[in-house]
């Protein structure tokens, strides 16, 4: 019974969350600037954000499968427009890419040149995953993009948010992102096969005590 509970309490908070973001989509984007992002406050937010884009720090996320077809995830850092010369910048996935033919060369990305302006939904960096080699990264080809890993590697001062870019732009990437499923349902399922199962036990456990009770009172034929 307390998983049963349990597990409608986990739909009620998808429930919650789902609220949550209905009202963010009926909200106009944040504008994304210098100033640090409050993880808490952005996730999932429609933003947008204006600056150039920097090819030289590209990372593909690897085994990034679509219609059965491999491929890469583009993530690019975005300069962020701003007075006095702000050095700030947010990571862009910018859509998805076939792989080619030799492992070893990544696609080739059309980028615009100047200034931009993106876009597109507020994801978080990657926190819970497994990964089965200490080899997580190979060249600009990496597995994972964790945030920490990423300063490292660059140097650059990145937002702590990833921006998943919804705005149309001419360079061949796909961005058919699938809807976020909060899987509510799926939880109610879970606990309506709990309390069924506890159910079930009750119902076994009676039964068992009444067929005793009264095989325990039948005739003594020794």
């Amino acid at each position: 019974m307390a998983l049963g509970f349990w597990q409608l309490g986990r739909a009620e908070t998808k429930a919650a969350l789902q609220a949550r973001l209905d009202e963010f989509a009926r909200q106009p984007p944040l504008r994304v600037g210098a100033a640090e992002l409050n993880v808490a406050d952005v996730l999932l937010r429609r933003v947008e954000a204006r600056g150039r884009f920097d090819p030289g720090h590209v990372v593909f996320l690897d085994n990034r499968v679509r219609k059965h077809q491999p491929g890469y995830h583009v993530l690019m850092p975005l300069r962020l427009s701003a007075d006095g010369g702000s050095a700030k910048h947010i990571l862009v996935n910018r859509g998805w890419v076939a792989a080619g033919s030799e492992r070893n060369r990544t696609p080739s990305v059309k980028t615009p040149e100047g200034e931009v302006e993106v876009t597109g939904t507020a994801v978080p960096y990657s926190e819970r995953f497994m990964e089965l080699s200490t080899r997580v990264a190979d060249g600009n080809i990496w597995q994972n993009m964790v945030l920490e890993r990423y300063r490292l590697a660059t140097k650059l001062d990145v937002q702590p948010v990833i921006v998943q870019q919804t705005s149309a732009a001419d360079d061949g990437l796909v961005r058919d992102w699938p809807a976020l499923d909060l899987k509510r349902n799926t939880h109610l399922a879970y606990a309506v096969q709990w309390f069924a199962l506890a159910a079930a036990i009750l119902i076994a456990y009676v039964v068992l005590n009444v067929r005793r009770k009264f095989a325990g009172t039948g005739p003594d034929l020794h």
